[in-house]
This record gives structure tokens, sequence and C-alpha cells, in this order.
């Protein structure tokens, strides 16, 4: 089990920190963040194992989020082509349990999301309590490529009232109450933003071209869309600002060093839930007594010469129970230790 030391999640705080875009703060992005910045605090050399001691951390509390099956948490990642957004899922994700996670791509919205509200796509696919859902690309994509090609907005055939030009700070303030309700109902909200400097997507888009296994990642669009450069960076500045708020901020990851920003990405993920702290349920008295009958039972089969318990004999010494649902090691009313069992089981 991963251990969270009250040293380890201070460091996780303080190494994040300087990611988080303060509530209320006008982002200049080019300014404010850069795409290049690494931390003292992590050096290279460091980072392999830095990364799997996060995910390690992330697979325990995974397993406790789905354990506890109250509370959900999603991710939603943001970035323009060849900003790391498969690669950053890909190996933060490589440790939690695949039945607990639900990754979700938005493309280009078909005719049946076009005949609904812009979120409603979005609503559809957001996780279940106990799920760590992931949104690649997200709803933000309705104040980002919509805001861009205004050919994209004429498609959601808005009323004429909705298409003034306050739109963008309504859809702002609709997407902040979306998101502060989905906080209220215990959907915990994650995003980050894989700031990418153009010169690094140059060369990254040159080697999709030169690695003929990777000319599939690369398309007319995305050149295209780069002569877009400054709009979208004016667009992320002004998303940045109106909704990074107190329920769900927003994290700026530089992303032109890929493994720097996905422990960036898995120290963020693991803060939030660190913080959430999922607890595995507590049985009742009356289900502990049937785990105790149980495991009478199950030391019983053991065959001759085998240890009643292998795993307590393994993990233990003294050979002393685990905790069952309870809390405590014991059946209540009854002496459970494993000895004593074993005892019986051979009597039986």
């Amino acid at each position: 089990m991963a251990e969270v030391t009250k040293k380890r999640k201070k460091r996780i705080e303080t190494f994040i920190e300087p990611l988080k875009v303060p509530p209320g703060r006008a982002v200049d992005l080019e300014r404010d963040y850069d795409p290049r910045y690494r931390s003292d605090m992590i050096r290279k050399k460091e980072g392999r194992e830095l990364l799997r001691t996060g995910i390690d951390l992330l697979a325990e509390y995974q397993l406790r989020l789905a354990a506890e099956h109250t509370r959900g948490v999603l991710m939603c990642l943001q970035s323009l082509d060849a900003g790391g957004k498969d690669g950053t899922i890909r190996h933060v994700m490589s440790g939690v349990n695949p039945q607990g996670v639900r990754v979700s791509s938005f493309k280009v919205p078909s005719a049946a999301e076009l005949d609904h509200d812009y979120l409603w796509r979005y609503a559809r696919r957001l996780p279940a309590r106990g799920e760590l859902g992931i949104f690649n690309r997200s709803h933000y994509e309705e104040v980002l490529v919509v805001r861009v090609h205004p050919e994209a907005l004429a498609r959601q055939k808005l009323p004429k009232k909705a298409e003034d030009e306050n739109l963008w700070d309504r859809r702002f303030r609709e997407i902040n109450d979306w998101e502060r309700y989905l906080v209220d109902n215990g959907i915990a909200v994650v995003k980050l933003f894989l700031n990418l400097s153009k010169e690094e997507q140059r060369v990254r888009f040159l080697k999709r071209l030169d690695v003929p296994e990777r000319n599939w990642k690369f398309s007319a669009a995305d050149a295209r869309e780069r002569r877009r450069w400054d709009d979208y960076q004016a667009a992320f500045s002004q998303m940045l600002s109106a909704t990074s708020t107190e329920h769900a901020p927003w994290y700026v990851i530089p992303a032109d060093h890929k493994w720097f920003a996905r422990i960036c990405a898995g120290a963020v993920l693991a803060q939030t839930l660190i913080d959430l702290d999922p607890q595995y349920p507590r049985v009742g008295e009356g289900a502990v007594h049937e785990l105790g009958t149980a495991r009478l039972e199950l030391e019983a089969e053991a065959p001759p010469g085998a240890a009643p318990d292998p795993f307590a004999a393994a993990h233990d010494g003294q050979r002393k129970r685990r905790p069952s649902g309870n809390g405590h090691g014991k059946e209540p009313g009854k002496d459970n230790r494993s000895k004593s069992a074993g005892a019986r089981g051979t009597k039986a």
C-alpha cells in the first residue's frame, strides 16, 4: 500500500502550487507560464522513479475510490495538437485498474449531438460514483475551437438572441455553474492545460512526418490550425482567467518536456485523490460475524502440513489476524488467533 505521509503530502502541494491558476487572476498565457519550466525540486534522472511512485499512489487511491463508491473524479485535458494528451493518459494511468477508468475523446460533434445543448454530449460521459473519468479534450472546446472557428458555432443552431457579444462570458458562467453542480454532487473536477511552445509543436509535427510509423498522427488540418496560433493563445488566456475557480481550478502543465509534464499531471491528480481521501467500506457487526465463520471454514479445509492461512503466515511472523471489516482482528466473542483456528481446523 502506498503511504502518504504528511511530508510527502506537503511536497506534492509545494510542487504543484506554481502550476495552479489563482481564481480571479487575469492570465496572459505567454507572459505568465513558461512551457519549458522545470521545477528545481525534481531532476530528470529522478523522473522515472518519481513517476512510478506516483502511479503506485494513484493505483491505491483509485482502488479506494471504487470501493467507497460515493464520489467520482473527472479529469479534463486540454492542449493544442501534439501537446501530449494521449501520452499523459497512457503513462500516468498505466497502473490503475481499467475497470475503474473511462476515457472519452470528443471530436467534431455529430448531427445528433448538435440537436442538443452544447454540454449534452459531455454530460453523457461523466464518471459514475467510484469512477475516474478522463476527457481527452472536453467541454472547453466550446469556448476554444468554437470561438476560433465561427463556422463551428453556426452549426450549433443557436437562437439569434444567443449569438450576442456576451456569448463567451455567458458560456464561462454556465461552465462554472455546471462544474459547481458536479462538485456539489460528489464529482471532483481536475483541469489540466498542457502548455506547449510553438517551437516544440513544430518539432513534434516534423517528427510525425519524418517517422513513417507516426505519419497517421499528422493531418493537413494540424498545419491549418497552427496558423491560428495567436487566436488560440488568446482564447486559452481568457478561458483560464474566467474558469479557474475555487471548486475547480486550472493547472497549467509545462509540456515541452514530456517526462516533466507527466510527473506534473500525476501529481495534480494524486493531490486531488489525497484530498478526497476515499475510504474502504466498513461492514456491520452481522457481516463481521459471517466473515469470521467463513474464515474458520476455509482454515479447516487446509490440507495436512499446510498453514491454515498462508497469507497471514507469510505477512506476519506471529500469524496475527489481519483486520476484518470492523477494524478489529477478532470475530466478536471469540479468540480468532491463527494458532487456535489452525488447531480447530486439524481436529476437523
